[in-house]
């Protein structure tokens, strides 16, 4: 039977963690999907663990590939795929057990519906809550508010090209949905924490934070230039040149919902004045 949910899982180099999240997977109480495993060319026995796997349940199937980075393997898996919607999830992360299954209802009871999320804990290094902003568009544009193991449809994703393989150095998802939603969008969060997101000392969003932020803040607006221009040039209409001139007002209003410690709104201004 063709599954309805396509679970893709990318690993490079995590075979310590990779059976805890398959084991997630397992647990779902949906039971119509298929998990799609995309060893990304990893030097350790990520093969080996992910074959035990397959043979346990023919819902696993395993892809192999010469390191591509994430983006690619994600791409690869997505490709290989049958299922109507899509399910990423990194190989270090959980989800809960009923997170595929109140998804699914979610797209059934609306079908207007294009993304579904949940809340989210940390765990590994940060044990809490993932306090998330609540999805605006005006406020997403700027700061992303979704984690990459939201649930979308195949075909949503066909349209728009899949993951931007040239995103080297983190923010793919973020990219991804800002080509994926606009801001006639209707996006749902379950209201309930369904996702379990491992904080590590090697992970991408750290090194995006301390190393690479302006370089890849400066790759997201180059890749959505016409969106963002629009955006600008709409709130430049509606703000009079006296407010405009008060940026002190302007930050309050808007900076702080950017991602720090980049100035994304000025540099938009700036760059489409």
């Amino acid at each position: 039977m063709k599954p309805v949910l396509s679970i893709i899982v990318p690993c490079y180099n995590q075979s310590e963690t990779l059976p805890h999240t398959l084991d997630s997977v397992l647990k779902q109480t949906y039971q119509e999907w298929e998990c799609i495993i995309v060893n990304d060319g990893s030097p350790d026995n990520t093969s080996e663990v992910a074959q035990k796997y397959v043979e346990l349940d023919s819902r696993f199937k395993l892809l192999e590939q010469k390191n591509k980075g994430l983006s690619a393997a994600r791409n690869a898996g997505v490709k290989a795929s049958s299922g109507t919607y899509i399910l990423p999830l990194d190989s270090d992360d959980l989800i809960m057990p009923r997170y595929a299954e109140l998804a699914m209802k979610r797209f059934a009871e609306y079908p207007d519906t294009k993304l579904v999320y949940c809340e989210a804990r940390l765990f590994g290094l940060e044990n809490r809550y993932w306090d998330l902003p609540k999805y605006k568009w005006d406020d997403f544009i700027f700061n992303n508010a979704i984690f990459c193991s939201c649930v979308y449809r195949r075909s949503d994703y066909d349209k728009v090209g899949g993951y931007n393989e040239d995103m080297k150095h983190g923010f793919e998802d973020w990219d991804f949905l800002l080509n994926l939603l606009d801001k006639d969008s209707v996006v749902y969060q379950i209201p309930k924490v369904l996702f379990y997101y491992r904080v590590k000392h090697n992970s991408m969003t750290t090194d995006v934070t301390h190393k690479n932020q302006s370089a890849v803040t400066n790759q997201i607006i180059d890749n959505h230039s016409e969106m963002y221009r629009e955006y600008i040039f709409n709130k430049m209409a509606i703000i009079s040149p006296i407010r405009y001139n008060h940026t002190e007002k302007l930050d309050l209003k808007i900076g702080h919902a950017i991602t720090k410690p980049i100035r994304l709104f000025r540099k938009l201004i700036h760059k489409f004045k």
